[in-house]
């Protein structure tokens, strides 16, 4: 069977090579031409996984995407028209299409004079949020706690950049707090510092299977002495189109304060997500931790946290000795009393940072300690907001740097703030504020970021601005920029908000130029 495959392929390619390629041939006495570098082209298609929002009756949840225009005229935001074939939507997953279909048909068997044909219309003909065209975001509502996963695909000139914002708020009662989370790229592979096993917390991971083969997942948990045993983490089946919480606190017996998810996949891929509820404290979504790394920046936290706990993981061989640093608006500073933190290899290592901001916004950054050998760690912050009973938590994960483009949706007129930080060398990027949902005019704005510093500033907003709108960060020149968005809705004087880092969209992909080799041909 392979002999004969081979062979079709030799055929093939030298029928092309006879009728095709024969002028790629190096003329005699001449060498083929060098390799040219890799060209990087835009993405041809994305996807994209939003997990349930909330099991609460009081949750009240806005949708929001947007793919950046891929030209833009300075401040006149101008935008690449999308076509026919292009296309950026967001609909329910495959099971929850099943359970609405189920529940038509047995609505309309409970109604006389039901029209046959609208009941046998299938509830998928419809997306739940389609985007248009590059430049201008659009949004949805949802309410209740019976909103489910969403899957979401982007194509042509959608595609590149394409991302959505999940923001829910749920006023009082279970889960009280303001959920916000950048909808996933599904992966094989995800790590989660920050999560708990706690009495007072429920943390859930949200499984979310795009494809539609059933899913294998594996989830570990690692404590402050190493792996956390259990017998039903192993093997967990996500069907096919369908989304999966998973309280984490049923894996294993084991109440361990801090706690390290890792999730990875046997077969198929799935986006992963752990939504954290903190009992008379607020709730919000742990996303993962950048790639393991020997230096990591976690950016943007708020100037007036009156907790910060770091929450950190070394999964290599070796231990971790790591440098914490502040860096606030003019330079880095060292945290009193919480010069270094040792992390034993394979255990989760966590501190109390307590007020480290002291009123100035900043980023921790974690480095090799002075004679210490990098070692890759991820690592996570749960910071806290308010005080007594007017108390709010968000997660801050270590971040990839923002690269050549990043964006963040639903940026509110109030109440949003941008941090960029800039941990090795100065670093100049360009803020777009977009359009809004129903209207306004995009702005773009310049920062210059001095290395070591934290630049935080409420983020630019749209000229006559209605509805929402995204933030598009681009580093303009010099060293790796981090970013985080801060966004704070306040209800009924607890300062709720969450926190969403940008990291690269990964927009473009590098695509190496090709050549005819008939060298194949070849006995």
């Amino acid at each position: 069977m392979k002999r004969t495959t081979i062979s079709l392929i030799a055929v093939t390619t030298a029928l092309a090579a006879v009728t095709g390629f024969a002028s790629l041939t190096a003329p005699d006495g001449e060498g083929a031409p060098a390799a040219e570098a890799p060209v990087r082209l835009p993405v041809e298609r994305s996807s994209l996984l939003c997990p349930a929002p909330s099991n609460s009756d009081l949750a009240e949840t806005q949708y929001t995407s947007f793919t950046p225009a891929a030209k833009s005229g300075a401040g006149q935001g101008s935008v690449d028209e999308g076509t026919d074939e292009d296309s950026a939507e967001l609909r329910l997953s495959a099971a929850a299409l099943a359970d609405k279909d189920k529940a038509k048909d047995e609505k309309a068997k409970d109604e006389k004079g039901k029209d046959e044909d609208d009941a046998k219309k299938p509830a998928s003909d419809k997306p739940f949020l389609a985007l248009k065209e590059p430049g201008k975001p659009v949004s949805a509502e949802e309410s209740g706690g019976q909103a489910p996963a969403l899957v979401g695909t982007a194509t042509g000139s959608l595609a590149p950049g394409w991302t959505t914002q999940q923001t829910t708020m749920v006023s009082a009662g279970s889960g009280r707090g303001l959920l916000g989370v950048s909808c996933t790229a599904p992966d094989t592979d995800f790590w989660f510092p920050g999560a708990s096993l706690a009495d007072k917390r429920q943390d859930y991971v949200h499984l979310t299977n795009p494809d539609e083969a059933t899913a294998v997942v594996d989830v570990e948990l690692y404590g402050k002495d190493g792996v956390l045993k259990s017998t039903v983490a192993e093997g967990i089946p996500v069907p096919g189109g369908a989304g999966l919480p998973v309280l984490l606190s049923t894996l294993t017996g084991d109440p361990a304060e801090d706690v390290t998810v890792h999730v990875t996949t046997r077969t198929g891929r799935v986006g992963a997500v752990v939504r954290s509820v903190e009992e008379n404290t607020g709730s919000d979504w742990l996303t993962a931790s950048a790639d393991p790394s020997g230096t990591t920046v976690l950016p943007g936290i708020p100037a007036d946290a009156t907790s910060v706990q770091l929450v950190a993981f070394a999964p290599g061989d070796d231990d971790a000795e790591l440098k914490l640093q502040l860096a606030g608006a003019t330079g880095t500073i060292t945290p009193a009393g919480h010069e270094t933190l040792h992390v034993k290899s394979g255990m989760t290592a966590s501190v109390d940072l307590k007020d480290v901001t002291r009123g100035e916004a900043g980023s921790l950054i974690l480095s090799p300690a002075e004679g210490g050998t990098a070692t890759p760690v991820v690592a996570a912050l749960r910071v806290t907001r308010g005080k007594g009973d007017e108390k709010e938590i968000a997660f801050l994960p270590a971040a990839a740097p923002v690269g050549e483009r990043a964006t963040v949706a639903d940026n509110r007129a109030k109440g949003t703030r941008l941090s960029l930080t800039a941990a090795g060398k100065d670093a100049k990027v360009k803020v777009t504020a977009s359009a809004g949902t129903e209207g306004g005019t995009p702005v773009v704005k310049e920062y210059t970021v001095k290395a070591g510093t934290t630049t935080a500033v409420p983020a630019p907003v749209p000229a006559g601005l209605k509805g929402s709108y995204a933030l598009t960060v681009e580093t303009v020149s010099g060293g790796p920029v981090h970013a985080s968005r801060m966004l704070e809705i306040p209800e009924d004087g607890i300062p709720m908000f969450t926190v969403q880092t940008l990291p690269d969209d990964r927009g473009t992909v590098a695509v190496p130029e090709a050549e005819q080799d008939l060298s194949v041909l070849d006995d």
